[in-house]
């Protein structure tokens, strides 16, 4: 350009409109570089000079939604996927970045709608995006309820402006986890992580004092922590061996994921060296540590093995893995001690535990049962914490320990203290910065697993009753002093699991075209086992068909109602009420002894004295008849004369109802 005509002054306007584009142009060079680096807080950097002297296109825009994404800063990943969005020529796949950065900052409607725009633009997700709606809903659901536990920050422990997490008991008073608050290795202080823009995470001791306040803590010796990542231990009950994680550079020979800690998503490679993790144990001698041993089935040129947890008695240790052959993108393992002090052959944990998406940070309490988080269960939003019932790969439950020990952030990392109730566990609810904190916890509310079964009446070929699986049952499900109503429905075994808590009462009603609704309460005692089988047993919607009433016994030669007996009539009066517009015969029948007379009578008093008692439970006496049969209807050969066992007799001394 030839300057010697051109004014001054618009000649450093021209000036001043060529710098700032330029400026961008390197700053965007500089994050890009550091973004495929998977140095995200330094690239958030770079990036946040760049947008303010030019407008970001599609790829930036999505590149710093990522980065926020990444770092665990929701709600400015929130902010710019709402923008990369309504951008022309974006992915769908922001859509459901942006439903997820809702979700974990609380705004589930909204998320809903994010997810419902996701399943239109890309169908073959519409299952697993209605599964992430109906999660929405009960997450709002388990926030509106009484609360389960008291959760508070921890004092004392946390560093301000940086990442505290997954706490692991440590002997009787003391506490060991991670962090990375930055210390000295050798004197050299631990250097500065690009993906967070904070140091290397190191292993950190803490001790109780006798009024349970947490002294200061304190690095763990240099042995374990080297000059990079090392991460959530397990010790033995004695103290005296440490199980924990160790990051590795290793040449990257295919993708694989980058993460040291959660194995969060796996983004585009543009590096020569990626993270893995591996698993290594460590012997205490006296007051250091000493003999670092790499766990056996470690392979860090292939995948990565880390998040050890033992069992109380040390035969066990579970632990988290990308092996191949796995269910999802992280799955839970265990191995078993062998006699010789090694470690048997992985084992996955199973289909219960593990999704396609990821498990990790295993924890097992001292009654031996397991605790896990998990983005892939139904959660409130990004890791959520589970309890599992059943042992190793035999689990029969997984349930969501609820709110408030999960939130709609990341909540990982739990442990219990030696009374059960109380203990500690890591999130990030209030991490504006993405950084996670230790709280403590006191649950208030123990849960329970509800085992619903639902069942149908008939009679076999012996004429005897028989209870078989019915499928499909609708249930309605409430809980006492709450207006919240659960529909759902039985499974093709007549099955469904629900979370409760000891101490709850819970009703239960279900509902089958051709069957008779039945209702039913659970309550349930504090002392409760963990899995509490509730069985409804439904009959046939049929006029004029018979319906045994089971357990309905008389004393010799009378008719009162015994306390056994009221119970079933209890039962009868519920299925009554369920059904407000039927009306029945109540019948009552005795075996082949004693005469005609006499059995006839006493039937007549049985029947009716079986319907005075519903009446008086408020029944309307315009919906019951008695009628006794004596011994006119016997079902079986046991006639006058005949020897028969005392069991064939009772089948005759039965209580019917028919519908009229």
């Amino acid at each position: 350009m030839n300057f010697k005509h051109i004014p001054l002054y618009l000649i450093v306007a021209v000036m001043l409109g060529i710098t700032p584009a330029a400026q961008a142009q390197q700053e965007l060079r500089k994050a890009n570089k550091h973004y495929e680096k998977f140095e995200f807080a330094l690239a958030l950097e770079q990036y946040t000079k760049a947008v303010e002297k030019r407008k970001p296109d599609v790829k930036t825009a999505e590149r710093i939604a990522d980065s926020y994404r990444l770092t665990r800063r929701s709600q400015e990943a929130e902010k710019w996927y709402a923008q990369v969005v309504a951008m022309p020529g974006r992915d769908p796949q922001n859509i459901y970045h942006y439903a997820e950065a809702l979700r974990s900052n609380g705004k589930y409607e909204e998320a809903k709608q994010q997810y419902m725009q996701w399943a239109e633009e890309v169908p073959e997700v519409e299952e697993r995006a209605q599964a992430l709606m109906e999660a929405c809903d009960k997450a709002k659901s388990w926030m509106t309820r009484l609360p389960l536990a008291e959760v508070q920050r921890l004092n004392g422990l946390n560093a301000k402006g940086y990442s505290d997490f997954s706490p692991m008991n440590y002997g009787k008073d003391g506490l060991i986890f991670t962090s990375d608050r930055g210390t000295e290795i050798n004197g050299k202080a631990t250097g500065t992580y690009g993906w967070t823009g904070r140091p290397y995470l190191q292993l950190f001791m803490a001790s109780r004092d006798g009024n349970g306040n947490w002294g200061k803590p304190t690095a763990l010796h240099e042995m374990i922590n080297d000059q990079y990542h090392n991460a959530t231990a397990s010790a033995s009950e004695d103290g005296q061996t440490l199980y924990f994680t160790r990051t590795h550079l290793v040449q990257k020979r295919k993708p694989g994921n980058a993460d040291p800690t959660s194995w969060v998503d796996k983004a585009a490679q543009a590096q020569e060296y990626i993270n893995r993790l591996e698993i290594f144990s460590s012997q205490r001698r006296g007051t250091t540590w000493s003999d670092i041993t790499p766990f056996a089935f470690n392979n860090v040129e292939e995948y990565s093995v880390g998040h050890p947890a033992l069992s109380p008695d040390g035969k066990i240790m579970y632990f988290v893995s990308d092996m191949p052959g796995g269910i999802g993108e992280t799955d839970i393992y265990y191995t078993l001690r062998q006699a010789d002090g090694s470690w048997g052959e992985p084992v996955n944990a199973g289909i219960l535990i593990n999704t396609p998406s990821r498990e990790s940070f295993p924890y097992v309490d001292n009654n031996g049962k397991l605790y896990f988080s998990s983005d892939g269960h139904m959660g409130m939003g990004g890791l959520d914490i589970f309890a599992a019932e059943g042992k190793h790969a035999a689990w029969t439950a997984v349930n969501n320990m609820g709110y408030p020990v999960n939130s709609p952030k990341n909540d990982y990392g739990i442990m219990f203290n030696e009374d059960g109730e109380t203990g500690l566990l890591s999130s990030n609810r209030e991490g504006q910065d993405g950084t996670d904190d230790l709280y403590s916890f006191k649950i208030l509310q123990k849960p329970v697993v509800l085992a619903v079964t639902t069942l149908a009446r008939k009679q076999n070929e012996q004429k005897r009753t028989i209870q078989v699986a019915l499928p499909q049952v609708q249930l309605a499900i409430s809980q006492k002093n709450l207006n919240d109503t659960s529909t759902v429905t039985t499974n093709t075994r007549g099955q469904y699991f629900m979370d409760g808590r000891k101490g709850n009462t819970y009703a239960l009603q279900g509902t089958k075209q051709g069957y008779l609704n039945q209702k039913t309460t659970v309550e349930i005692p504090k002392t409760a086992a963990d899995t509490v089988q509730v069985a409804l047993v439904f009959d046939r919607d049929e006029k004029n068909v018979a319906i045994v009433l089971e357990n309905i016994y008389y004393d010799l030669d009378k008719w009162e109602i015994r306390s056994d007996a009221a119970k079933e009539l209890d039962k009868l009066a519920e299925v009554l009420v369920s059904n407000p517009t039927i009306k029945i015969e109540l019948g009552s029948h005795t075996d082949s002894r004693e005469s005609l007379k006499y059995n006839q009578l006493l039937s007549e008093r049985r029947a009716q004295a079986a319907v005075d008692y519903l009446i008086e439970k408020g029944i309307a006496k315009d919906r019951l008849t008695a009628k006794g049969y004596g011994k006119t209807r016997l079902v079986n050969k046991c006639t006058d004369g005949v020897q028969c066992p005392e069991e064939m007799h009772q089948q005759n001394r039965r209580t019917e109802f028919r519908i009229k």
